[in-house]
C-alpha cells in the first residue's frame, strides 16, 4: 500500500482506492475542495456520494444571523481582517510545552525535564503551524490502525529501533503497524484475551483504562475490540513520534509522563491501568508511582504490569540484567502493592495484575504502616507535586459497598445517574440537571449533524471538547467510529471530570491559555461551548486560536457556541487565519443571543505562501 503524489497539484493524495473520504457538504462545501486522501477511483465515488448527499439547511438554523455581527468591531464599526502569518516550516511538530530545546534545561531527576514546561509568554509564537509538504488525510477508521501516510509524520527511526519487536514498518510510502509489542509477540490481541481472561473486558465492566508508556499506542488501539477505551501516553523523547502517531492512527494519546507532578486526571478515574515495558521505576521513591496510580485507579480497579521485573528468576538473563537488581525491583513493587491493599490476581509468564480493593474495610492491617495524603481535594491536581502518600477511600456503610458507587458496565454507565452527582458530591448539579443536560446535548448535536452532513460519515475520528461540562457531549456522539478527549478547563467553576469517567468516557484537565500536550494536526474536528466567555480576561483569544489551529488537522472543522459578541470577535480573527467561517443561529431561532459558529481549516502546506483572508 502506497501513497503518490500528483504532479499537477502539491496536494499530495493516497493512491489506495478503498479509502475514500465523503465529499464535504452544505456550508463545508463551499470552496468546493475535496479531502486530501483519494485519488482517481476514490475521487470519483467521494464525489458521486457528494452530488447524492441532502445538503439542505432547515429554516431555523440560517447562516445569516439576524443580529448582523459577522464583522464589527465593539463600537460597531468595521475592522479590517488582520493576517497570521505561518510559522517557519522548521516548526511543523512544535509541541510548545514539550519543546525539545526548553526541556533540555531542566533538571532530568525524576523525568523533570519531559514534563510540561511552557514558554513565557515573549516566546510564544504568534504564527500559523503548517502542514509537512505531502500532507493527506489519516486513512478512515478502522484503516488508520494499521496504515499511517508517511508523509504525515516522516520518522523512520522506530522502524528501525523497534524493527524485531514488529511495532512499526515502513512499507513504500505508509506506515504499517503490525499490532505486535515487545511483550506481546504474538500480536496485540493475543495479548488482551490473555489479560481479559482474568479482568472482565468482555461484559463492559472495564470499559476505561491507562495506558503508561504506550509507545505507539498498539494496546490502546486493539483494546476498542473490547469496546474499551484508553487513555495513552509517553514522553516527547528520543523515539520520534510515538504519540503522534497513536494519533495518526486515530487512538487517544498525550505527550505525558510520571515524574514529578500529579497526572492530570481525577481520582477513581479508570478501571484498568497498564504497563508494558514502559521503563517506568515502580519501585523508585518510595513507591510514589504506584500511589499515584492507585489514586487514579477506581476501587476494585487493575493494574497490569508486563516485563521487567515480573518473572525474573526465568528471564533475566535474556533482559540482560543481573538478577540482583531484578529480585530487588520486584521486591520493591510487591511490598508497595501491599502496603496499597492490592490483591495480586494473577502472575505467568512476564505478565502480573493486582487489583485494588473496593473499600478500606479490607486494607485496616495496613493503616498505621501508611501515610495517608493530606490533601482534601485529591482532584486539585494541575501542576500538583506528586507525594508518596496513600488517598484515601471514600466512606461506605459495609465491606461489600464499593467506595465511589456501585460500578455499571458500559453502555448503561453512559446515561446512568453518576455517583458523584447522586451523592451530592458535586455542588449544584442534581440528577435531574443531569438528565436535562444530556437531553439539550442531544438536542445540540442533532442540529450539528444538520449542519454538518458528514458528521456520521466517519471523515471524523479524533474529536475534541474544549470545555466538556459534563461529558454530555461526548455521551451523544457516542460510536465506535470515533472518540472524544473532553477537556476539563482548570479554571471551570464546577470540576466534573470525574462525572466523565463515571459514564465510561475519558479526558483531560489542561488550562487554554497554554498549549496542550499533543502534536500539531491531531484532531479532526474541535468543539467549544462557552469557552471564550470562561478565559474573558485570563488570556488572549487570539492565542487560543492559534493553539486550535495547532492541533486541528488540515481540513478539520471548528464548532464553538457562545455569545454573539463574542463569535463576532472569533469569527473577525479566524479570517485571519485561513479558515472559512459562518456564524449560524441558535437552534431555537434567530431571538437568541447565543449563536454558533462553524468553520472549516483550509488546506495549506510549508512552502506555499497563500494569503491567509478571503
Amino acid at each position: 500500500m502506497a501513497t503518490k503524489g500528483n504532479s499537477g497539484d502539491n496536494r499530495a493524495r493516497s493512491s489506495v482506492s478503498i479509502f475514500i473520504v465523503v465529499g464535504l457538504c452544505g456550508f463545508f462545501y463551499i470552496l468546493g475542495a475535496w479531502q486530501h486522501s483519494g485519488f482517481g477511483k476514490g475521487d470519483s465515488i467521494a464525489a458521486k456520494i457528494a452530488r447524492q448527499t441532502d445538503c439542505t439547511i432547515l429554516s431555523n438554523l440560517n447562516y445569516e444571523t439576524h443580529n448582523g455581527a459577522d464583522a464589527r468591531t465593539d463600537d460597531g464599526s468595521e475592522s479590517e481582517v488582520r493576517e497570521i502569518k505561518p510559522c517557519d516550516d522548521r516548526y511543523i511538530d512544535y509541541t510548545p510545552c514539550q519543546d525539545q530545546m526548553r526541556a533540555m534545561t531542566f533538571p532530568r531527576e525524576n523525568m523533570n525535564y519531559r514534563e510540561r514546561h511552557c514558554p513565557p509568554e515573549e516566546e510564544k509564537l504568534h504564527c500559523l503551524i503548517p502542514a509537512p509538504k505531502g500532507y493527506v488525510t489519516p486513512f478512515p477508521w478502522p484503516t488508520s490502525r494499521d496504515y499511517v501516510p508517511y508523509a504525515n509524520a516522516p520518522y523512520k527511526s522506530l522502524t528501525i529501533e523497534k524493527a524485531i519487536q514488529n511495532w512499526i514498518q515502513y512499507e513504500g510510502n505508509v506506515f504499517r503497524f503490525p499490532g505486535g509489542g515487545t511483550q506481546f509477540p504474538h500480536g496485540a490481541d493475543a495479548y488482551i484475551d490473555q489479560l481479559a481472561s482474568v479482568i472482565p473486558m468482555d461484559n463492559g465492566m472495564v470499559r476505561t483504562a491507562l495506558d503508561t508508556g504506550c509507545g505507539v499506542a498498539s494496546f490502546g488501539a486493539y483494546l476498542f475490540k473490547k469496546n474499551v477505551i484508553a487513555m495513552s501516553f509517553a514522553p516527547r523523547d528520543s523515539h520520534e513520534a510515538q504519540v503522534q502517531f497513536a494519533l495518526e492512527r486515530g487512538v487517544p494519546a498525550v505527550i505525558g509522563v510520571l515524574g514529578t507532578i500529579k497526572l492530570p486526571y481525577p481520582s477513581r478515574s479508570f478501571d484498568m491501568a497498564h504497563c508494558s515495558r514502559c521503563l517506568i521505576p515502580w519501585g523508585a521513591n518510595d513507591g510514589m508511582y504506584m500511589m499515584e496510580v492507585d489514586r487514579v485507579l477506581r476501587p476494585g480497579g487493575y493494574w497490569v504490569l508486563s516485563g521487567p521485573p515480573i518473572n525474573w528468576r526465568n528471564n533475566y538473563q535474556a533482559w540482560e540484567r543481573p538478577k540482583e537488581e531484578l529480585e530487588e525491583e520486584q521486591r520493591k513493587i510487591e511490598e508497595t502493592a501491599k502496603l496499597l491493599c492490592w490483591e495480586k490476581k494473577h502472575e505467568l509468564g512476564e505478565i502480573a495484575i493486582w487489583r485494588k480493593r473496593i473499600n478500606y474495610d479490607y486494607c485496616r492491617e495496613q493503616g498505621s504502616q501508611r501515610t495517608i495524603c493530606k490533601s482534601r481535594n485529591a482532584d486539585d491536581v494541575w501542576y500538583k507535586q506528586m507525594e508518596a502518600c496513600v488517598t484515601p477511600y471514600l466512606e461506605t456503610s459495609g465491606e461489600d459497598e464499593a467506595a465511589g458507587g456501585e460500578w455499571k458496565p458500559f453502555p448503561e454507565r453512559l446515561n446512568a445517574v453518576p455517583s458523584r452527582i447522586s451523592s451530592g458530591l458535586i455542588p449544584g448539579v442534581s440528577a435531574a440537571s443531569f438528565r436535562e443536560d444530556n437531553l439539550s446535548w442531544k438536542k445540540n448535536v442533532n442540529a450539528y449533524k444538520r449542519i454538518n452532513k458528514i458528521f456520521d460519515s466517519g471523515r471524523y475520528r479524533n474529536i475534541m471538547d474544549m470545555n466538556a461540562g459534563l461529558g454530555s457531549f461526548a455521551a451523544a456522539l457516542e460510536s465506535s467510529k470515533l472518540w472524544v478527549m473532553n477537556v476539563m478547563p482548570t479554571i471551570a467553576e464546577r470540576d466534573t471530570l470525574g462525572v466523565i469517567y463515571e459514564r465510561g468516557l475519558i479526558g483531560i484537565y489542561h488550562d487554554w491559555c497554554e498549549a496542550f500536550s499533543s502534536y500539531p494536526r491531531t484532531y479532526d474536528l474541535i468543539h467549544g461551548n462557552d469557552l471564550f466567555i470562561l478565559y474573558k480576561d485570563k488570556c488572549s483569544m487570539e492565542d487560543i486560536l492559534l493553539e486550535v489551529d495547532r492541533i486541528l488537522r488540515p481540513e478539520g472543522s471548528v464548532i464553538f457556541r457562545d455569545q454573539v459578541d463574542v463569535l463576532a470577535k472569533v469569527k473577525r480573527i479566524a479570517g485571519g487565519m485561513r479558515w472559512d467561517t459562518k456564524l449560524v443561529d441558535h437552534e431555537d431561532g434567530p431571538h437568541v443571543s447565543e449563536k454558533i459558529l462553524v468553520a472549516v481549516k483550509r488546506y495549506w502546506v510549508a512552502g506555499e505562501n497563500n494569503a491567509t483572508s478571503s
